[in-house]
């Protein structure tokens, strides 16, 4: 490969441009322009503009047998569909999907629409041109007025629909999310549909895995109300939370300790802080109270 190599890594894949082919052991090497696959006799190479859709941890149910912890990339060859399935250990396949979505999404053109709304009002904010990059559990639009960050933690729903753009129809993702306690809605217009798939996808992948976290948690109507607690008093220094909520000091510690074990707190010198998934938990209560 001419271009810099972003990833190089030993897996098994299925080499071959079809579903049925068995998996085989080779090296995979990633530039900003492709992917490539190589064995010892085959070797397939995949620009990254063909390629459409992602899938982590899916796998076709004719490779079932074959793969465990995968990324799985469909692309198109002339008119052909075909599917590569790679699999390698949970680091590896999590740190190989990142820089993938990043070497396909990274720098993508947009027009964003930041706010369109602001606690359900439409605002008059217009289109502008903005640049796509993907950051840890986020995504940054650069703009030339300045950057902002959809952060996942923050977001409360988002949805594909369609609004009108300079007197015509376009796409879009709308971000509904809640970065300062109050609920604000982002659009995001892509001109290709297949990086407005791509980004769907990150976006669906990540938001899934922080929702599967918080799946089996179960909270108390005191745990929820320290835990909006922290989030509303963290510019309120020095107030102990014992004080703001009005509570014994020793009942507020042992909910913080159970708010920690079940990772939506940690405890610092200068008090308890929200995880992400704490973060998520208050964002959804927020946004349930003010519906």
């Amino acid at each position: 490969m001419s271009e810099s190599v972003i990833a190089d890594f030993v897996a098994t894949f299925n080499s071959e441009r079809s579903t049925r082919a068995e998996p085989v052991k080779g090296r995979v090497l990633l530039s900003q322009k492709r992917l490539v696959l190589a064995a010892d006799n085959s070797k397939t190479t995949i620009p990254l503009s063909t390629i459409f859709d992602v899938a982590v941890g899916h796998v076709p149910p004719d490779l079932g047998d074959f793969f465990d912890s995968t990324v799985t990339v469909a692309f198109e060859k002339g008119d052909d569909r075909f599917v590569a399935v790679v699999e390698a250990g949970d680091e590896t396949i999590e740190k190989f999907s990142t820089v993938l979505f990043k070497a396909l999404l990274n720098g993508t053109d947009a027009t964003v629409q930041h706010p369109a709304e602001i606690g359900g009002r439409v605002t008059d904010a217009e289109y502008v041109p903005a640049k796509l990059f993907l950051e840890p559990q986020g995504v940054r639009f650069k703009r030339q007025s300045g950057s902002f960050t959809v952060t996942l933690a923050q977001v409360t729903k988002f949805e594909r629909s369609k609004r009108e753009i300079s007197g015509s129809e376009r796409a879009v993702l709308a971000v509904r999310h809640m970065p300062d306690g109050q609920a604000i809605t982002t659009v995001a217009a892509i001109p290709s549909a297949r990086k407005l798939s791509l980004l769907g996808r990150y976006l669906r992948l990540e938001y899934s895995d922080l929702m599967g976290e918080l799946k089996d948690i179960e909270l108390t109507d005191p745990e929820i109300e320290l835990l909006v607690a922290v989030y509303s008093t963290g510019d309120m220094e020095g107030i102990p939370l014992a004080n703001v909520l009005d509570r014994e000091a020793s009942e507020v510690t042992m909910l913080v300790n159970d708010l920690e074990g079940k990772d939506l707190l940690t405890a610092g010198e200068e008090g308890p802080t929200l995880t992400p998934k704490g973060r998520v938990v208050v964002n959804r209560h927020l946004e349930d109270v003010n519906e």
